[in-house]
């Protein structure tokens, strides 16, 4: 699998995360005026639903992409 910056996380993006599937809701790149910038978000499981929020990562760490199809479908 591919791997992703912290820096470059964005709404949408699905990578692994203690050993489940997230999708980010929400982000923030933070930019102290005093210590190292980091990235604020909020996590949600793909398959429990769950929420995680206020995850930080330093901008520089490596996430693994994971690879999910979505499918449009009707149900009668």
């Amino acid at each position: 699998m591919a791997q992703i910056m912290a820096g470059d996380i964005r709404k949408g993006v699905t990578f692994e995360y203690k050993s489940g599937v997230y999708t980010v809701t929400e982000f923030q790149h933070v930019k102290p005026g005093k210590g190292a910038a980091f990235v604020r978000c909020t996590l949600k499981n793909v398959v429990t639903g769950q929420v995680l929020s206020d995850e930080t990562f330093n901008p520089t760490a490596k996430l693994e992409t994971a690879q999910v199809e979505t499918k449009k479908m009707t149900y009668s």
